[in-house]
């Protein structure tokens, strides 16, 4: 028994499968424009979306401050020769008798003290001496306290003192250095870039690379590439100094039609919104609308109120920064406004690639509902 189609229950037939299709939605990497302004604060949503421009630029451009405070751009160069606590020091008394002397046998003129130790209240101690504070002098000076404290007991000694390897001016280097390790400050080695360089230099990209030194209680860190470009910032090391190096840890999201989508680590100190989209590839030339680059960020109360002339807000507020590329100035815009750690950056899809997923869709569709009307007027 054959079953007949007419044409009109053909096309009622498509046009059921046409307005499901329709009410499923399509595949598509994100929100369209439309729908992401829908959700702005004028429209009842909880973002405010804002055109860049170059007030907006200034108003955002905000990078990460770091650098020392004035307790360690103070701190003087240590002395090369200056005694710390658990250095190791070279004695030698020369006495003027020989029938008997302080410290040496008989006949014995010269006494070699050959390892003493600083100890951690900075003392040392010395036969026929006694304690005598090391700690902030230099071999001279100790010399000198060493030869009044005998010289009540033998006449006229002679003393020689001199500062052998110890571990008391020693500084921890680690992190991304090719030699981590504790070295000691010398007199080639007394500033934050002379110890670096001693300890090989840094392992990772100069710059993403970040210093930071801890002091006692207090921690600065600074970009490496500030460090080198000026020299004002070289810190002078103390003894006990941790420094390590490390890799910048901000990131951003790049989503929608771009050449990637991924967590994005910076590659240098600032970036700009067209350095973000160059790291991900670029835009999809396939897929992107380049009047629609948006930057996704919560801003302080500040910013939030520098952007948008106001002083009531408080609080982070959600923003969405609109970059259109297609304006006279929309690509000097977007090498200008910066990206910061944390940012989304999203690109949306241009209207016609929905269109073509549509129609693709709908012919899919109809071939499909053809081929079924085909097979039941053959039965």
């Amino acid at each position: 028994m054959k079953l007949s189609v007419s044409k009109g229950a053909k096309g009622l037939a498509l046009v059921i499968l046409v307005g499901a299709l329709a009410a499923c939605g399509l595949p598509r990497s994100g929100p369209n424009k439309k729908e992401i302004f829908a959700g702005s604060v004028l429209k009842e949503g909880d973002a405010y979306i804002v055109s860049v421009n170059s007030r907006v630029t200034r108003a955002t451009s905000v990078t990460p401050a770091l650098g020392f405070g004035s307790n360690f751009r103070n701190a003087g160069v240590v002395g090369s020769d200056t005694i710390s606590p658990g250095d190791t020091l070279a004695l030698t008394v020369f006495e003027n008798v020989k029938d008997d002397p302080l410290l040496g046998n008989t006949g014995q003129r010269v006494s070699a003290l050959e390892q003493v130790q600083v100890d951690g209240s900075g003392f040392i101690f010395v036969p026929y001496a006694g304690r005598i504070k090391a700690a902030g002098q230099t071999p001279d000076g100790l010399r000198r306290a060493i030869t009044r404290k005998l010289d009540t007991q033998t006449p006229d000694p002679q003393v020689s003192v001199q500062r052998v390897a110890g571990d008391g001016s020693t500084v921890s280097v680690s992190g991304a250095v090719s030699g981590q390790g504790v070295y000691p400050i010398e007199r080639p080695t007394r500033t934050l870039t002379a110890m670096i360089a001693r300890a090989g230099g840094v392992a990772i990209e100069p710059a993403v690379a970040i210093v930071r030194v801890t002091r006692g209680s207090k921690t600065g860190k600074i970009w490496l590439e500030d460090l080198y470009a000026n020299p004002s910032l070289d810190i002078a090391l103390r003894g006990g100094d941790r420094i390590v190096v490390e890799n910048d840890t901000r990131a951003f999201v790049a989503l929608g039609a771009t050449g990637a989508q991924n967590r994005v680590p910076f590659e240098t100190q600032n970036l700009s919104a067209i350095e973000a989209i160059a790291q991900v590839g670029g835009l999809n030339s396939t897929l992107a609308d380049p009047t629609g680059v948006f930057v996704f960020r919560n801003e302080p109360a500040e910013i939030a109120n520098s952007v948008l002339g106001r002083s009531d807000l408080t609080g982070d507020q959600r923003f969405v920064y609109v970059l259109d590329l297609t304006q006279p100035t929309g690509m000097f815009e977007a090498r200008d406004f910066l990206i910061r750690d944390g940012d989304t950056v999203y690109v949306t899809e241009a209207p016609f690639v929905q269109w073509q997923r549509t129609i693709s869709a709908v012919t899919g569709t109809a071939g499909a509902a053809t081929s079924l009307s085909s097979a039941a007027t053959t039965e």
